[in-house]
């Protein structure tokens, strides 16, 4: 059953996403983790601390959070299993509230009206509410690759992370991970304050995400497959294996090497987050080095290929274990 209610989740975020109307009047459940680790990292991160209590008092933070999201997964799936089908209905609009097929896409396609719209003051103010490098340092191509990799990493942890760990641990397993990744955007970068505090958490996600990123990269293979052409494909695994270790996160390097194969197009490369330059080779850098606006679309459409594999394997495992 539980692969069944993923598949409706799955259908039911691609149809409808994150609806603006409802989350303005109510708070979005990673807003109220967001606070729930504010909480925890204003009470037990101090910059006097020293190495080893900073990292110490992180995993115990992270691990609190992990236990009590899981906990909070176990009742309202116990709660919800009483219902019978009126119940299974609810906890398919709860896993569909915690993926992100359509506000991704919604969100990069912004990016396409705001270039053709606005030029490149639109598409830079479209382009920096899905990224968090510096958007007057990029000219269009930049803008336009930025939101390809953003698509290409955020359909690994928003997408595939998601709906494997629902598909593995259920509900629990499902508030648990997005408490986890939602605790890495916050306090795991590597900044003076987190350095220490955040360690537990990132490396944590870091094993969170690794089969998922893994996994995305085969998706978008099959994805450009089967949009594209059999020879994009092949090349989106190819550069994958080849330049994903290029990039600074374990994980990231995996969907956005497969895209930049996909598409014949370099990614990553130097750029600037909050007037830091970040120094990183261009993955697949013999591919097309000016990426436009119709790249992102071709990338959305891999995308949405994808995210329909996703689905479709989500109901082949469905129907073999009712068949057995």
């Amino acid at each position: 059953m539980r692969l069944v209610i993923l598949a409706a989740g799955l259908l039911l975020d691609r149809l409808v996403g994150d609806p603006d109307w409802l989350w303005r009047r109510l708070p979005h459940p990673v807003v109220l983790f967001g606070a729930a680790i504010g909480i925890c990292e204003r009470r037990m991160n101090r910059p006097d601390l020293a190495p080893a209590q900073g990292r110490f008092r992180g995993a115990l933070a992270i691990a609190g959070l992990l236990v009590l999201s899981a906990a909070v997964g176990v009742l309202v799936h116990s709660a919800l299993s009483r219902l019978g089908l009126v119940g299974a209905a609810l906890e398919a609009l709860i896993v569909a509230v915690f993926l992100a097929q359509k506000s991704l896409s919604d969100h990069v396609l912004r990016v396409v009206r705001g270039l053709r719209g606005g030029g490149l003051a639109g598409g830079r103010h479209a382009v920096s509410m899905i990224v968090g490098r510096d958007p007057q340092s990029l000219d269009e191509a930049g803008v336009c690759r930025a939101a390809i990799e953003s698509l290409a990493e955020n359909f690994s942890d928003g997408v595939v992370a998601p709906l494997l760990w629902y598909a593995l641990g259920g509900l629990p397993g499902l508030l648990a991970y997005k408490m986890l990744n939602t605790a890495d955007s916050m306090i795991g970068h590597k900044t003076e304050r987190h350095l220490y505090f955040g360690w537990a958490s990132a490396r944590l996600d870091d094993l969170a995400n690794l089969p998922a990123a893994r996994l995305s990269m085969l998706l978008i293979a099959g994805g450009a497959w089967w949009r594209s052409s059999q020879r994009a494909g092949r090349d989106a695994v190819s550069v994958a294996l080849r330049d994903q270790g290029l990039h600074r996160s374990p994980n990231s390097g995996w969907p956005e090497a497969a895209m930049a194969g996909a598409l014949d197009l370099q990614l990553a490369g130097p750029r600037l987050y909050a007037g830091a330059r970040v120094e990183e080779p261009m993955m697949n850098a013999a591919g097309r080095p000016h990426a436009t606006a119709d790249d992102i679309l071709r990338g959305v459409s891999i995308f949405h290929s994808a995210c329909t594999q996703a689905l479709l394997v989500v109901l082949a495992f469905a129907s073999c274990r009712y068949l057995v």
